[in-house]
């Protein structure tokens, strides 16, 4: 998630490859970004004074912060799933402002949705500032820290229900005749197409279903037995059961 950041942070004009830096403690990795970033500093120590960005895993981002702090960043944009803004308040110290975000994946192809949240000490310019940065990978929605676990249970994890969903339809595909690698091309194909007239269409997702859905149809048949199956029911529970987990892993 940190790469997609810097790469799209660069496609967009946001900053100019040597005006940013990135941090890697993975000499490997190093490597690799320095290749695909020749223009970016690449080290396994973070610059002094600057605003950051913390996109570490949750089980490193203590020591990740509290290295951070001795170097007096302004500001920081924490992107790790699950950590709290005051947790980040005392490991990066007062004199830091946060800002805590929730994105998911498909920031890595520019099309993601973040949610952000500011801690005790963020202004409202530190929350454009993180504003600014994650919309060079997708939209943006400012919200309470209190609401980022549903933000999470949602759209953090959407990506994988929808995943699932295109598993389902290929296979289902394959079991009604359909060579694999053509089920694996509709099913992909019908949910980005799905999904692009989702967001373009300034419609209701149900409207766009009932333009679809003729009585008597084959698609009316299709939505009965998946209505039917608890589809709607099912959905909801996954995003409450990831909610939960969310709150869980914040609090422990």
């Amino acid at each position: 998630m940190g790469e997609a950041l810097l790469g799209g942070l660069i496609a967009q004009g946001w900053a100019q490859p040597d005006e940013l830096a990135v941090t890697e403690t993975l000499a490997e990795r190093r490597r690799e970004l320095a290749g695909r970033y020749p223009r970016t500093l690449v080290s396994d120590a973070p610059q002094a004074g600057v605003d950051a960005v913390l996109a570490t895993k949750p089980n490193d981002i203590e020591a990740a912060a509290t290295a951070l702090a001795t170097l007096g960043p302004p500001r920081v944009l924490s992107i790790a799933a699950g950590v709290r803004t005051a947790s980040l308040e005392r490991w990066l110290g007062a004199a830091t402002r946060v800002v805590r975000a929730m994105p998911n994946t498909p920031a890595l192809v520019g099309a993601g949705v973040s949610a952000v949240a500011p801690g005790n000490s963020a202004s409202a310019g530190d929350v454009s500032w993180a504003v600014d940065v994650l919309s060079s990978v997708g939209a943006v929605e400012v919200t309470s820290e209190q609401q980022l676990d549903a933000v999470t249970g949602l759209s953090g994890s959407g990506p994988a229900y929808v995943f699932l969903v295109a598993e389902a339809l290929i296979a289902a595909g394959v079991a009604e005749g359909l060579a694999p690698e053509v089920a694996d091309t509709l099913a992909r194909e019908t949910i980005r197409g799905a999904g692009e007239l989702l967001v373009r269409a300034d419609r209701p997702p149900a409207a766009l279903r009932a333009d679809v859905t003729s009585p008597g149809g084959t698609t009316a048949e299709g939505i009965r037995v998946l209505e039917h199956e608890g589809v709607r029911e099912a959905l909801a529970a996954a995003v409450a059961a990831a909610t939960r987990r969310s709150v869980e892993l914040g609090g422990s």
